[in-house]
């Protein structure tokens, strides 16, 4: 499970500058271990403090700055076990990104790539047959969603799949 991003370095003992992707930092110097990289590569941790909104980390075997320059951009990850246990109904980002999406009267949206946080409500960028469609991540919009199945049935608000039918429609008129 992601918790981070490494920005850069910062000084010149290794020590690096991680943008906060989680939502629990305060946790953060408890994981004797971070992976990095798409290899999730492991690391010890040596230290993790907080400064300016960001975590200043140390990790065994980077001692100076180009080691640290090395790990610029890495995604910080943490086993999924020993993340916070969530609530019922609760779930990771994560774990939404891939799930097909259909309307309740069974048309295939796609799948979601990406999930948005607006701070009123999050919002699922779904990529298939109309291109990209956003779904707001609400209640009366979100039917059903089965993290096993990789499944989510929503119920369009008027005008959502509309909308874009409707600008693709246009756009190709203009091109004539």
């Amino acid at each position: 499970m992601t918790v981070g991003r490494i920005l850069r370095p910062h000084g010149v003992r290794g020590e690096m500058r991680m943008e906060i992707l989680t939502g629990y930092p305060e946790r953060l110097p408890l994981h004797p271990v971070f992976y990095l990289g798409p290899q999730a590569q492991p690391y010890p941790v040596e230290s993790v403090r907080f400064h300016q909104g960001a975590a200043l980390i140390k990790l065994a075997g980077c001692d100076d700055r180009n080691a640290a320059e090395a790990l610029r951009g890495l995604l910080v990850q943490i086993p999924l076990e020993d993340a916070v246990p969530l609530e019922e109904g609760e779930y990771y980002y994560f774990q939404v990104v891939g799930v097909e999406v259909f309307t309740d009267g069974g048309e295939f949206l796609g799948q979601v790539v990406e999930v948005i946080e607006t701070g009123a409500n999050d919002v699922y960028v779904v990529q298939g047959p109309r291109g990209e469609v956003l779904i707001p991540a609400v209640e009366d919009v979100v039917r059903h969603l089965d993290l096993t199945a990789r499944r989510m049935v929503i119920t369009p608000l008027p005008g959502l799949l509309e909308e874009e039918h409707h600008t693709k429609t246009r756009r190709h008129e203009d091109i004539n």
